[in-house]
C-alpha cells in the first residue's frame, strides 16, 4: 500500500471543514502548492524573469497565481477589485523588489492560498448556484463557477511554470535557455 503522502492530494481524503462540493477546489489548490514546492530553495534567482522562446517567466506565473486567486475569490465574495489589486495585476511579470527569489514568490502564493482555503471553509454550499459577476464588464458566472475556475486556472499556470522552469534549468548548464 502506498504512503498517504505519496498520493495526490485528492486521493488523501476529505479536507476538514471544507464543504463537500468544494473539496475538488481545495484539493486542486493544495496540489498546486505541492507541485510548486519542487523548486523551493532550488530555483536559480537569475532565471526567475527569463522568458525562453518568449513564453511567460517563472516569476510571472508565481505572481499571477497569487493575483488570480485573490481576484477570483474577491469576485466570489461579490466584491469589486481594490486599487491595490489592480496595481498588483499591472505589476505581474515585473520583479517586485531587488533580489526577489522563487521562495519569496512561492510564499506570496502560499499565503494567498491559505486565505482562499479559509474562504472555502466559510462558504455556504447554499450559495454555490448564485450569480457572481466578473470584472468591470460584470460578466455573469456562478459562485461555484468562479471557485472552480480559480482551481483550474491555478493548475494550468502551475503546469506552464513547471515546463518553463525545467527548460530554463536544463539550458542554464550550457549558457543557453532555449535548448
Amino acid at each position: 500500500m502506498q504512503n498517504n503522502e505519496q498520493l495526490e492530494v485528492w486521493l488523501r481524503g476529505p479536507l476538514p471543514d471544507v464543504p463537500d462540493l468544494l473539496q475538488p477546489v481545495a484539493h486542486a489548490l493544495l496540489q498546486a502548492r505541492e507541485e510548486l514546492g519542487i523548486f523551493a530553495n532550488a530555483f536559480p534567482s537569475k532565471l526567475l524573469w527569463e522568458k525562453p522562446a518568449n513564453v511567460a517567466s517563472v516569476g510571472f506565473h508565481l505572481q499571477h497565481l497569487a493575483g488570480v486567486l485573490d481576484r477570483l475569490f474577491t469576485y466570489a465574495r461579490e466584491e469589486s477589485l481594490s486599487e491595490s489589486q489592480m496595481a498588483f495585476l499591472k505589476s505581474e511579470g515585473k520583479e517586485p523588489f531587488e533580489d526577489c527569489t522563487y521562495n519569496h514568490l512561492l510564499d506570496q502564493f502560499s499565503n494567498q492560498l491559505e486565505i482562499a482555503l479559509k474562504q472555502l471553509r466559510d462558504t455556504s454550499p447554499d450559495t454555490l448556484t448564485e450569480i457572481r459577476y466578473v470584472g468591470r464588464a460584470m460578466v455573469p458566472s456562478t459562485h461555484l463557477g468562479l471557485l472552480f475556475h480559480a482551481a483550474e486556472h491555478t493548475q494550468r499556470h502551475v503546469g506552464q511554470l513547471l515546463v518553463t522552469a525545467k527548460v530554463l534549468i536544463s539550458g542554464s548548464g550550457n549558457g543557453s535557455a532555449s535548448n
